[in-house]
């Protein structure tokens, strides 16, 4: 009896593993596969091979990006190359070489894609997507940020769109939407970002839109939009960018933008320069109101148009009529199976009721610490272990000097400089410098192990609870932990000495070595500083969300954020906070780990954006060049004297600007000003879209 019972219960933790393991669910992977069929195999998406592929861990390029959270797609990023700017005009239908083909079916694609009922992130730019925008699309309830910029989609917007209540960014620029601008973006509680740079437009630019309390830009520039606005109208108080050239608006500009950055050339306002006579807007308004009006009528009588309608309404009896049928049948089967169903039921009420016998407290204590995103990232990555003192002893050859990463290392200066006696079995004391040593198992695989005090104050389980919530943490863009090694010093078993944690080895230098244009390899440009960026804001991200309560304090500096043989960005020394308690009797460690009220997370990011955009040299004077220069990159000639020669020459100047605006906010002497990490996600993604939009060179 003994016997079936270790059956079962072996079986139960075998299913437990393989539901926590799963990279995403073949659900997900099928609908990613049906999308790109939709889009018709565009090059973008040649390393989505079948269901087998890990899409969650597919290298990003500038034309596509998933990222996956907890076996879901959060975020898809997708474009291509069939930009609507080589259509000179669209009349509604597929145009050979430019659009997707007749074939495509814009219905069926949203249908497939409002699937991923998980998706936050969207961006589907330049595909040749066209047709009427389906009302469908707001099934995707969690989505935050929606850009489907560049296409061919006309018509109107959707009105249902206004239960996404949860989007902040709303992108639609460069496609042929003619109805008129919606009024119900003020169901919208978060929005930030409102565009739709040349589309067609028209109608009233309602005043209600630049007074939302959380729109910070709007851009509607190249549409047909007419009326005035109220010169007394007060703006949000987050909003700092608007822009409204080449419309048909007059009256006077509102008092409130004064103060904003505003454009508003190609209208017919009281301005004086740059403006069209209102005689102007007027006749145009008037002659786009009379060809919308011949269009309608023109429908209304087309031929067959009639047929149309009763052939519809016939179906429509014929589908409701057959509906209700296979409904009877269906109830019919229900009725008949009832009793198996039942009894099915209640043998499962029974097996559910039992009490989760053969775990213990402590690991369903650990569990519920333990958030469902901690199973992020764990596929195709090693499985944190327990090393033993001799392990580390033969990988580091005794802690060889030759083994130290030094200075010139990778991972930088380390200023560890405390004694750590190691007791071997031969009772031989063994003098070794808290420093970060490269080392070599025994399989040959490369590791890097740092070495950490503790204090008696913790004991043996306590540590392990913490070290394994710190195993927790798998992410592509952090740094992959192999395993722990507890040292008592071969006293008892209930004191800790010490802790050594073993990492993956990344051997392509630091991200710091790559800013200035005198590093050992070629210097990264402005399009690659930003990939690094965003994977660190992704990591980060991820140790502020990823784990119950979080980990904070996360050592930010570009010296920490390593790079493999791709530059794929990884965060080294993260999360050490849960750990930091047992070394707080050395002053210096616990001053590095326990950050002051500014150097928090966000703080010391920002310095990071500062190195990307300066130079690392300026690591030596950040607190002088905040005080004293940080206000010159607001202006184009402290920009071109100040920012890093390779940048100045690789970047486009919106997206800098962007990240300069962004790289304010974070370092913000009020901790309260600050964003969030996933304002700082989206922030760089939108100026690495600005970069892509025209390339690397100015």
């Amino acid at each position: 009896m003994g016997f079936f019972k270790f059956i079962f219960l072996l079986s139960l933790l075998w299913s437990f593993y393989s539901l926590g393991s799963s990279q995403l669910q073949a659900s997900q992977a099928q609908v990613l596969l049906q999308l790109k069929k939709h889009l018709e195999y565009p090059k973008q998406l040649e390393s989505w091979f079948d269901h087998k592929t890990s899409f969650c861990y597919l290298q990003p390029s500038p034309s596509m990006n998933i990222t996956c959270f907890s076996n879901s797609v959060t975020e898809l990023n997708i474009f291509g190359d069939k930009s609507s700017e080589k259509a000179r005009s669209f009349q509604g239908f597929a145009v050979p070489n430019v659009t997707l083909s007749e074939r495509f079916s814009i219905e069926s694609f949203v249908t497939t894609l409002s699937r991923l009922k998980s998706l936050r992130v969207l961006t589907l730019s330049s595909l040749g997507i066209w047709g009427h925008l389906p009302e469908k699309l707001h099934r995707l309830t969690s989505l935050e940020y929606l850009d489907l910029s560049d296409n061919f989609l006309f018509g109107s917007v959707p009105p249902k769109l206004s239960s996404m209540v949860k989007l902040e960014t709303f992108r639609f620029d460069h496609n042929f939407f003619n109805g008129t601008l919606p009024s119900w973006f003020d169901s919208f509680a978060n929005l930030k970002v409102l565009s739709f740079e040349s589309n067609k437009l028209f109608g009233e630019l309602h005043s209600s839109l630049l007074s939302l309390s959380t729109i910070e830009y709007i851009d509607l520039r190249s549409n047909s939009l007419s009326g005035s606005l109220p010169y007394d109208l007060k703006c949000g108080s987050k909003l700092w960018f608007v822009d409204i050239s080449d419309n048909k608006l007059t009256g006077n500009v509102p008092r409130c933008l004064s103060s904003k950055q505003v454009r508003v050339n190609g209208n017919c306002l009281s301005l004086e320069k740059q403006q069209h006579p209102v005689s102007f807007c007027v006749k145009e308004v008037r002659a786009e109101e009379h060809a919308e009006a011949e269009a309608e009528a023109e429908a209304a009588n087309r031929p067959g148009q009639r047929g149309w309608k009763k052939g519809a309404l016939v179906g429509l009896i014929i589908g409701v009529s057959m509906a209700a049928l296979v409904l009877l049948c269906g109830v019919f089967i229900l009725l008949r199976r009832k009793g198996v169903t039942k009894r099915q039921m209640s043998h499962k009420t029974v097996q559910d009721s039992r009490p989760s016998i053969g775990f213990s407290s402590e690991i369903l204590s650990n569990a519920r610490y333990i958030s469902e995103t901690s199973k992020f990232g764990t596929e195709d990555l090693p499985v944190c272990r327990q090393f033993t003192l001799e392990e580390i002893v033969q990988a580091t050859k005794n802690f060889d000097k030759t083994a130290i990463l030094g200075e010139s290392s990778l991972y930088g200066a380390v200023s560890f400089m405390t004694s750590c006696v190691f007791s071997p079995s031969n009772s031989k004391t063994l003098l070794v410098i808290f420093q970060l040593y490269k080392g070599t198992l025994e399989n040959g695989t490369k590791v890097a192990i740092r070495c950490l005090p503790s204090s008696k104050k913790y004991s043996i389980r306590n540590l392990k609870l913490r070290l394994d919530l710190l195993a927790k943490l798998r992410h592509p863009n952090l740094v992959c932990l192999l395993g722990h090694c507890i040292d008592c010093g071969g006293k008892d078993d209930y004191s800790v000495e010490k802790v050594f944690l073993i990492y993956e080895y990344i051997p392509n230098g630091n991200f710091q070595s790559c800013l200035s244009d005198d590093s050992w390899g070629k210097a990264m440009n402005w399009s690659e500083r930003l990939t690094v960026l965003t994977g660190v804001a992704k990591a980060v991200h991820y140790l502020h969300t990823g784990v119950i309560p979080g980990f904070f304090s996360n050592r930010l500096k570009t010296n920490n954020v390593l790079l493999n043989q791709h530059r794929f960005a990884k965060l080294s020394d993260y999360g050490l906070s849960i750990v930091s308690e047992a070394t707080r009797h050395n002053t210096e460690i616990a001053k590095s780990w326990q950050m002051s009220r500014l150097e928090d997370d966000v703080y010391s990011f920002g310095l990071i954006l500062l190195q990307a955009i300066v130079g690392p040299s300026v690591s030596a004077r950040e607190e002088a060049f905040l005080r004293d220069e940080l206000a010159s990159l607001e202006s184009e000639e402290g920009r071109r004297r100040m920012v890093n020669p390779t940048v100045q020459a690789t970047c486009r100047n919106g997206s800098l600007i962007r990240v300069i605006a962004l790289m304010n906010k974070c370092v913000s002497p009020e901790s309260l000003s600050r964003p969030s990490f996933e304002d700082i996600l989206w922030n760089l993604q939108y100026a690495s879209q600005l970069q892509a939009e025209d390339g690397d060179q100015y």
